[in-house]
């Protein structure tokens, strides 16, 4: 059987798929190659994507003889779940494989925040010795705020109550007695604005969906702490980026560290990176070596188990 992957995969994942007899064809750029794209899947029994690839009924109508579908991390907004299950085709995505490594970017934010060392050293080098300016401040008692309380942000608060932190949460669909609440020490609140106004720092981890569109907008930008951070290291447009940089230029927010935008790769026009307290990086929070592996194991094992009658404990449709 033949297996087709779109996107960057690391080759323990498609070397334990080769061992298993199957033929695994690789290119990390087909994604934005689509004509190529549909010209090739029918020839697949399965379809492993990153986030780039559209997978929408013209695809799916394309990919005849596709079985299942694997996707190396776990945001699906670039899938047509509804589609795929007209099909019956599963969907795998590498549940909970990159949730350390995303856990540890949002740490990396706030202590670059707090401790912003990359300029200090920047600043040395330059022949200066600005000890008050770089002056930094302690998470230690700081409040984090997280939106969405799912396995990330169950990870995320752990990692931060070792720091001192005092971690809130908003979720409307965690209960009282759910294991984030219970074993991480995050405190519920009721609404979004009472999050976002007691916190120094915000996370999110909620996917990209029609009720979470551009949550953070101008309307409640100005309810946060003028000194505070958004961390989005969850899906681009979920902040309204123009809001964004008009809070941030407006002071009534410090600034913010966004792992991913509405449109990646950024735009070269982009006014995003034109503000130096808006730290841009490139969809990286779950880009680590370990998660990489992790992932690709994950998808290779559980595509493997698709491919052979079974069923898939990650498989969302």
């Amino acid at each position: 059987m033949k297996i087709l992957v779109t996107e960057l995969m690391w080759e323990d994942g498609m070397e334990e798929l080769r061992q298993k007899g199957y033929t695994v064809d690789y290119d990390m750029e087909l994604s934005r190659k689509r004509e190529e794209l549909l010209e090739l899947v029918p020839g697949y029994d399965a379809l492993i994507v990153r986030n780039e690839t559209r997978v929408d009924p013209e695809l799916l109508d394309a990919a005849k003889n596709t079985r299942v579908i694997g996707r190396l991390g776990v945001g699906l907004d670039n899938i047509d779940l509804k589609a795929c299950k007209e099909r019956d085709i599963p969907v795998i995505p590498a549940r909970n494989a990159n949730a350390t490594s995303v856990a540890e970017y949002v740490m990396a934010a706030m202590l670059d925040a707090s401790r912003p060392l990359s300029a200090a050293d920047a600043d040395v080098r330059r022949g200066n010795w600005d000890r008050k300016f770089f002056t930094g401040l302690e998470l230690n008692n700081r409040t984090l705020g997280l939106i969405g309380m799912g396995e990330i942000a169950n990870r995320v608060a752990r990692r931060a109550n070792v720091f001192g932190m005092n971690v809130i949460g908003y979720d409307p669909f965690v209960a009282p007695f759910d294991n984030v609440v219970q074993e991480s020490g995050v405190r519920p609140v009721e609404t979004l604005d009472e999050l976002l106004s007691e916190s120094d720092f915000v996370s999110i981890h909620v996917p990209l969906t029609n009720s979470t569109r551009y949550l953070l907008n101008r309307e409640n930008f100005p309810l946060m702490k003028p000194h505070a951070y958004v961390i989005n290291s969850a899906r681009g447009g979920i902040i309204h980026e123009e809001d964004l940089i008009e809070a941030v230029q407006l002071k009534q927010i410090a600034g913010a560290y966004l792992d991913v935008l509405e449109k990646e790769p950024v735009q070269k026009d982009s006014l995003l990176t034109k503000v130096d307290s808006i730290r841009l990086s490139p969809h990286i929070a779950g880009l680590t070596v370990e998660a990489q592996s992790r992932t690709a194991m994950l998808i290779a094992q559980e595509i493997d188990r698709v491919l052979n009658g079974g069923k898939s404990i990650c498989a969302v449709v």
